[in-house]
Formats: C-alpha cells, sequence, structure tokens
C-alpha cells in the first residue's frame, strides 16, 4: 500500500510540476502573442511588411534576433525582407526572440504570414458563422501600407452594425478617397461591410482619411449614427534623402586650430518623421587631396571640422570633399545620395615680406629734390593685392634730417626711395640708410624677427654752385645815435666749393628808410642818413634790408640783413593825450599818462611838474599828485570859472631826459566828460566864447531893434504936456527894476505890441502904449494882463497908498496922467537908485548880508534864470510862459547869450 502510497505522491508531485510550467507557458503566451501579418504572395528585398509592438512582450530587450534569416527585425518593430521571397504556400511562420543579457532573461514572439486571399476566403466564411453573434457599432483601427502591391482590391477590414440581427443592413461610406478626391480609392460591400482598397497610395501625398460609415434599412431608416473610420497609410521608405545644395562652399583660415569649425550641410526625408526612414547620418566619402586627412564629419549634424593644425594656403589653396546622406540610422540598407564640398584655405600673415638683396646702392646729384633714386624689390609668398602681401617700408636709420623718403608701388610692390630735401656735398659725400620692411596686416607666424631689414648707400654726386646765402638772415648792431658815414660789417655770402667770400658781389635789393649803402665788393654797409630806432619801419628794433649776392659767372642768391638798432636816450617823454576835461560838477582831477618811444632802460619811473614861474596863475590854480612810475593826477584849487585852460606839464624820465607838454584842461559845467560842450563853455583864465556869424548877427539885430524902441519912446515923450512934478513921501520905499535882465525879474510887463513902462509912488501914472503895467510897493505885487492892451492896476499896499491906473484903449495915451518926461525921471530916480542898491539887505546893524557878493554856481542846466543874485526877488514870478515860445530870432539870440 505504501508504495502504491510513494508511488501515487510521486505522480501527484509531478503532476503539481506539470501543472505549473504550463501556467508559466500560458502566462508567456499571453503576454507574447502570436503576431499575424498579411502580405501577398510575392515579397521584394528590403521590403517593409509590417510592425510588431516589442514594448508590450519585453520592455527590457536589448538583443532583438529572427529565427528567420530572410527577415529582419529594426529597434521600433519593423519587420523588413533581406531577399526575395516568393510564398508557395499560404501561411509561413518566424520567431522574433528578445532577450536581456543582464538578467538573461529571454522572451519570442511568433509571427505568422498569412496570403491576402486566404484571410478573404477565412472571413467569408466566419461571417457565415457568426453572423447572429452581437457587434458593436464602434471605429475600428485600420490601416494600408503605402505602395502596396495587391491583389487589389485589397481587403482593409469588415463593418458590422448590430442592428444586423434584427433588421436587414445596407452598408456605405463617404469621404476622402470615395466621393472626393481621390475618388474612388475605397468602397465597401453593401450587403457584408467589407471595406476594400482599390489601388496604390503615397504616403507623401496622403498620410490618412477619414471617412464616414452609414448603416441604413432597405426602407431608409438608420438605426446607426454614422460611424467615423480612420484609414492610416503606412508609411514606406521609398523616398531619398537629398541635400540642400548640389554643391557646399566653405573657407577657413590657414594654420586654425584643431576643431575649428568649416561648415555645416544639411539634407531632408519626405518620408514620415521621426521614424527610421528619417533618421539620416552623414559622412566623407572621400577627399581630395586624400593625403593628409584634415576634415571631420559629424554624423548627426553635419558640422564639419578640421583635425589638424598644419593647413597651408601657399602648399593647398582648396579641398574638395565627397560626402554622403543615409536615412534608417546610416544602415547598410538605408538609402543614400552624395553631394559636393569645396573648402578654400584663407590666407594669413604667416610670412614676411623679404628683400631679395641685403644692400643696395644709389647716387644723387646735391640740391636736387623730388627725385626717385633706388627702387628695392620684396617678395612674399602670402595672397597676391593683399594687405599679408602689400609692403610697408621704412627708413629705419640715417634720415635724421629729412633728406629722403621711401613709398610703396602699388603695382609691383616695390619700394621707390626719393630725396625730398636737398643733399649737400660740401657737408657729406655718402650717406648710408637702413631701409625696414613689413606687410599692411599684422604677422601672425612664428619668426623671432617680425621685420626684415636691408642697408642703402647713397652717393651724392658734386654740382658746380653759385654763391650760397647762409644764414638766410644775418644781424648787426648799431647805435641809433651813429654818426654819418659809420661804416660797419654787412652780409656775407660764400662759395660752397671753395667755402670762400672772394669773387662775390653785393648789392642793395631794399632799404625803407635809405639809411645805408652797401660796398660791392665787401658787403659792409655805410650810414647815409641819422638812424632813429622810433621809426615807423622799425619793428622789436631791427631794421631789414634785403641784400642780392652774385657771383662771376652770374649765379644769385637773396639774403636778409637785420640791422639791430641799440637804443640811446635821445627821446623825452611826453603826454599822448593834449586835452582835458574836467567835470567840476563830479570831478576834482583828471588823471595823465605819460610815454617814452625809448627802450624801458631809458624810460619809467617818470617825474610830473608844472612848468612856469612858481608864482605864476599855473600855480596857483592847479597841482600835480603822482599815482604811478607812468601817471600823475591834474587836479585844480581855489575854485577857477568854468572855461579852457593852458597847463604846461614837464615829463622827466629815469635819465633826466625830458619834455614839456601843452595839456588843454576845460573845466566844464557837466556830469560826464561826454555831456561837455567845449564850445559853449563860459570864459575861464584864458579862455572865451566862441561866437559864431551867425550869432554875431543875431546881437546886432537886436541892438539895432533896442535903438529903434528907445526912439520912438523919446518921441511920444516929447510930445506930451508937462505935468507938475508930484512925487510920493514914500519914493524911498520902492525899488527900481531894469527890465530887460536874464534873471527872474522883481517888476516886468509884456506885451506884444507895446513898450514897458514903471510907476513908482503912489500917485504917478505914466503910460504910453496900450500894455499892462505892474507896481511893486512893500513887497506885494500884482499883475493883470489883458488881450487887446486894456490893463488895470487895482490896488498896491505901501505906506497906506492907494494907486488907479486907468486903462487905455485903441493905443491912446492918456497924457493929462503923464507928469513927467523921460528925462526928468531919470535925473530923479538915478541917485536914489544907487542909494538903494547899496543897502539892499542889511541888517539892523547896517551890514552887508553874507551873500552879498558871493557869485553863485550854476544853478542846473536847462534853467530859464541866470544866476541868483542877493537882491533878486525870493518869490516864483508868473506869466513868464511866453519866453518857452519865442520867434526864431529871439531863440537864436538866446540861446547864444545864455550862461551855461
Amino acid at each position: 500500500m505504501a508504495p502504491a502510497r510513494s508511488t501515487g505522491c510521486l505522480s501527484g508531485a509531478l503532476c503539481r510540476q506539470l501543472l505549473l510550467t504550463l501556467s508559466i507557458l500560458t502566462f508567456a503566451c499571453d503576454a507574447c502573442k502570436t503576431v499575424t501579418l498579411h502580405v501577398p504572395s510575392k515579397l521584394d528585398a528590403e521590403k517593409f511588411i509590417g510592425r510588431v509592438n516589442l514594448k508590450e512582450c519585453f520592455k527590457s530587450a536589448n538583443l532583438i534576433h529572427s529565427s528567420d534569416p530572410d527577415f529582419q527585425i529594426l529597434e521600433d518593430g519593423s519587420v523588413y525582407t533581406t531577399n526575395a521571397i516568393l510564398l508557395s504556400s499560404e501561411k509561413r511562420t518566424f520567431t522574433i526572440l528578445l532577450s536581456n543579457t543582464e538578467n538573461q532573461e529571454e522572451k519570442t514572439i511568433p509571427v505568422l504570414l498569412e496570403h491576402q486571399t486566404k484571410i478573404l476566403k477565412q472571413r467569408h466564411s466566419q461571417e457565415k458563422v457568426l453572423r447572429r453573434a452581437k457587434r458593436r457599432w464602434a471605429p475600428i483601427p485600420c490601416s494600408v501600407p503605402e505602395n502596396s502591391l495587391g491583389p487589389f482590391p485589397l481587403f482593409l477590414q469588415q463593418i458590422q452594425s448590430d442592428t444586423a440581427q434584427n433588421y436587414t443592413i445596407y452598408y456605405s461610406i463617404r469621404g476622402p478617397g470615395v466621393d472626393k478626391e481621390p475618388l474612388n480609392l475605397f468602397y465597401v460591400e453593401r450587403d457584408t461591410g467589407n471595406l476594400f482598397c482599390t489601388r496604390p497610395v503615397d504616403r507623401e501625398e496622403y498620410e490618412s482619411f477619414e471617412l464616414v460609415a452609414f448603416a441604413t434599412t432597405p426602407d431608409g431608416y438608420t438605426p446607426e449614427y454614422p460611424l467615423t473610420l480612420v484609414i492610416r497609410i503606412e508609411d514606406e521608405n521609398d523616398n531619398y534623402p537629398i541635400f540642400t545644395e548640389t554643391t557646399y562652399t566653405f573657407k577657413v583660415s590657414e594654420n586654425c586650430r584643431v576643431g575649428t569649425t568649416v561648415g555645416q550641410v544639411c539634407a531632408t526625408d519626405k518620408d514620415e518623421p521621426d521614424t527610421l526612414h528619417t533618421r539620416l547620418r552623414y559622412s566623407i566619402i572621400e577627399q581630395l587631396p586624400a593625403s593628409p586627412t584634415l576634415f571631420f564629419m559629424h554624423p548627426t549634424t553635419g558640422v564639419i571640422t578640421t583635425t589638424s593644425s598644419q593647413l597651408d594656403r601657399e602648399l593647398m589653396d582648396k579641398y574638395q570633399l565627397k560626402i554622403k546622406v543615409q536615412d534608417m540610422d546610416g544602415q547598410y540598407f538605408g538609402l543614400h545620395t552624395t553631394s559636393n564640398c569645396v573648402i578654400n584655405i584663407e590666407d594669413a600673415n604667416d610670412h614676411l615680406p623679404t628683400f631679395t638683396r641685403s644692400s643696395y646702392v644709389a647716387s644723387v646729384e646735391e640740391n636736387r629734390i623730388d627725385v626717385e633714386i633706388l627702387r628695392i624689390a620684396v617678395e612674399d609668398k602670402d595672397l597676391i593685392n593683399t594687405a599679408n602681401w602689400r609692403a610697408n617700408f621704412t627708413i629705419l636709420k640715417g634720415n635724421e634730417n629729412g633728406n629722403f623718403k621711401i613709398v610703396t608701388d602699388p603695382k609691383t610692390n616695390e619700394g621707390i626711395l626719393c630725396v625730398i630735401k636737398p643733399l649737400n656735398y660740401e657737408e657729406k659725400q655718402q650717406m648710408t640708410l637702413q631701409i625696414g620692411v613689413v606687410n599692411e596686416a599684422p604677422y601672425v607666424g612664428s619668426a623671432r624677427s617680425a621685420m626684415n631689414t636691408a642697408t642703402v648707400t647713397v652717393n651724392v654726386e658734386n654740382q658746380d654752385e653759385g654763391p650760397e646765402c647762409s644764414p638766410a638772415v644775418q644781424t648787426i648792431r648799431i647805435k641809433e645815435n651813429s654818426p654819418v658815414r659809420t661804416k660797419v660789417n654787412g652780409y656775407k655770402a660764400y662759395d660752397p666749393e671753395t667755402s670762400s667770400s672772394s669773387d662775390i658781389r653785393y648789392k642793395k635789393l631794399s632799404d625803407p628808410e635809405g639809411w645805408v649803402t652797401v660796398d660791392e665788393n665787401s658787403g659792409s654797409i655805410v650810414i647815409l642818413r641819422s638812424l632813429d630806432r622810433e621809426a615807423e619801419t622799425i619793428r622789436n628794433g631791427i631794421y631789414n634790408i634785403t641784400i642780392l649776392a652774385s657771383d662771376k659767372d652770374g649765379r644769385t642768391c637773396t639774403g636778409t640783413l637785420g640791422i639791430v638798432l641799440e637804443d640811446v636816450n635821445d627821446n623825452g617823454p611826453f603826454i599822448p593825450q593834449s586835452r582835458v576835461i574836467i567835470c567840476k560838477s563830479t570831478m576834482s582831477s583828471a588823471e595823465i599818462v605819460a610815454v617814452d618811444p625809448d627802450e624801458p632802460i631809458h624810460g619809467p619811473p617818470f617825474d610830473f611838474t608844472l612848468d612856469g614861474v612858481s608864482d605864476s596863475d599855473v600855480f596857483r590854480m592847479w597841482r600835480l599828485t603822482k599815482i604811478n612810475n607812468t601817471a600823475a593826477r591834474l587836479s585844480y584849487q581855489n575854485d577857477p570859472q568854468f572855461g579852457q585852460y593852458t597847463v604846461p606839464v614837464r615829463v622827466t624820465d629815469r635819465l633826466g631826459q625830458s619834455r614839456i607838454t601843452q595839456l588843454d584842461v576845460v573845466l566844464c559845467d557837466c556830469i560826464t566828460v561826454n555831456d561837455c560842450d567845449i564850445r559853449a563853455s563860459p570864459i575861464g583864465g584864458n579862455g572865451g566864447v566862441i561866437l559864431g556869424t551867425w550869432a554875431i548877427l543875431a546881437i546886432l539885430l537886436g541892438i539895432a531893434l533896442l535903438f529903434c524902441i528907445l526912439f520912438t519912446l523919446v518921441c511920444g515923450a516929447t510930445g506930451t504936456a508937462k505935468k507938475p512934478k508930484v512925487f510920493p513921501d514914500d519914493l524911498a520905499q520902492q525899488n527900481l527894476i531894469v527890465s530887460n535882465t536874464e534873471a527872474p525879474g522883481d517888476d516886468k510887463v509884456y506885451s506884444t505890441n507895446g513898450f514897458t513902462t514903471h510907476t513908482m509912488g503912489g500917485s504917478a501914472q505914466g503910460i504910453c502904449g496900450t500894455m499892462g503895467s505892474g507896481v511893486k510897493s512893500g513887497g506885494q505885487e500884482t499883475i493883470e494882463m489883458v488881450k487887446g492892451g486894456h490893463q488895470t492896476l487895482e490896488s498896491c499896499q505901501g505906506a497906506g497908498h492907494h494907486h488907479t491906473l486907468d486903462s487905455c484903449r485903441g493905443g491912446q495915451i492918456e497924457t493929462d496922467h503923464c507928469k513927467y518926461t523921460c528925462s526928468e525921471w531919470y535925473s530923479y530916480t538915478q541917485p536914489r537908485l544907487g542909494e538903494k542898491v547899496r543897502l539892499c539887505n542889511q541888517d539892523d546893524s547896517h551890514a552887508h548880508a553874507q551873500d552879498y557878493v558871493l557869485t553863485y554856481k550854476y544853478e542846473g542846466r536847462g534853467s530859464a534864470a541866470g544866476s541868483v543874485g542877493c537882491c533878486s526877488e525870493r518869490q516864483e514870478e508868473d506869466g513868464l510862459e511866453f519866453l518857452d515860445h519865442l520867434e526864431p530870432k529871439f531863440r537864436t539870440l538866446a540861446e547864444t547869450c545864455m550862461k551855461r
């Protein structure tokens, strides 16, 4: 029983192990289910037949292998044929082996290839069997291989509605590829719902199609909503990658560093993006010249870089590359195209210009200028007519005097040596120059010295020359007081051949003042006239004359002889300002400045003094005060009158040389100097009023007019009946005022058609003509001017008396009131008037007032009255406005005689 039990236990263990293995196998089959691919009976080599989802089976697989060598599996699960295949049977299988080399795990995916005609038959039989099975009306993924070979029509899938169990359903489709372009590419069987494709499709033209399927009953009822079907065109690697340019051209500098970018190429592929069909790889197939390899192309970016720093343009200035681009990530069966790339090597200044010779010899005649004496050739391996090739020449040594210059010929690149400043054989017969040469561009090579040098020997050839005036300006010194006929050395020229001045003749070309003569043989000068250092032609104390020197052959040169005149104290200082104006109202002095034409050693400090007798009016009226070494202040004293004065001033320099200047000093009634009118100034010490012709005529006319008035007055008084002499008792209290004074008077009567008469006393009445009158008594005055000549003296208060002056109309004279003749009036009033004037303005002690004899100053410009005296009336006068409107003749007289 036991063995039996043991045998039973063993059998049970084996059964459990077998069940575990079966369960594992079953799980593996579920994870990696069989993949069925529908293919035509004939397959070409490298033909895409489908795609397998490898990640769904084994995500960590890093090794993919096919059990059938006729097929190749890529990383994305694409299945390609490696050889042309003809399916002899309706089915063919192979296995995809997936493995992980790290954990040794492996999985397999069975692949079943079925012929499309077999599948159509099976699906038709299945439809009959499963006709009553429940189906869903939903989108079903569908795809069509690009450029499929058929056979056509090619079955794609079947669409079916669940309502077909209850109704008879007709199927139809619409959309692009059916009733829109491309027309009739797809169709569906009305009864079965089988969808077919009628011809090959190009994915690059149509990536997908979106169709709309309909399910309807024979009577037009629609039990289902329209179904959207998306048919995707599976890409086939049928497009070659294409370079963007047929020939690429790049440039790179010679001697550049390793890894320098030369350029980048680019290609495009029309196949589906982000697939192996468009994953491109770049590479260089060929380089010309082939050796050495100098360039590298990055396989994914197409960037070309250098692999060597030995690019030398002088050895090879251009390289050609044949480049390739291949899809399928560069695998051997990928499609590829080629293109050309030209790389030009740019020149760098890595070669110095070098002289063809190390030394040169040239010659030139003396005194020649702007002449080419030598051309110096150089060699340079850099690119011609560039800054790396063009030469710049420099004179390094031997040209300290600037006799030479060297320039570059732009066509030949030669150095042209020229003479720009004359050479002198007598001074130097040979000169040695050191010439250096560089390029216009900086040198980038590895040579120790960046400049090449050569030596040029220049021989100076002698030339027969004329006299030489060197230096061109020569000077001699002569005292300005040197006597006439004094002989001194003159200008000296010499013969450069003999360095001698013999056989040279001299001639004076210019002598502005004609002061000297020139000896023809020696060049000495003789003074003909007295020299004056202060002459206008003297500049900075030097008098220049021009000398012409000539040899026996007639060759000449010209030089300048500068005669330095040494100053002698032969001029006294003087005052350039001959007239000085002093405004008395604002100034008490004026500043005077003296100058001395002599040198400063003979000039200031100056001494200023008044010239003349010490007790003369000059010393009483004027005073000098020194301000500094060259200026003094002239002040007036003792209050001189306005006018013009002559003041002699003596100025003496430091050595005692002196000179008198007669200053015209004007004391003027002004505020500023510019306001002073010298011609109208009042007479001063020795000045006077200068009257013009018209002023004199106006004065004479006025005198004649006065005589006419006086004659008429006398005649009128003589014909009047005599009246008894009656004089008022208070006559001594009256003042007789002369009515023609220019200052504001005490009593005046004005009229345009008569004369003026003053009435003195209480009962005196004497008026001739139709004029108004004014009488003053006791300090009170009343004047009334009436048109038409009618005037009335209302009242005059004086010593208790009352006076009345009747009117005189129409020029009639009241002869009854004229008591006295003019002569009697004069004899009576003259002595009394003198007494009144003497006693004017006395105080209680019979002493004169303080201002009785005081001369008053000018009251200001524009005053109609003159100076005010002690006896003048202190109150303002009325009725003087007519003075502002005088007739032209009287205005001229007033302006002429008015005191300023």
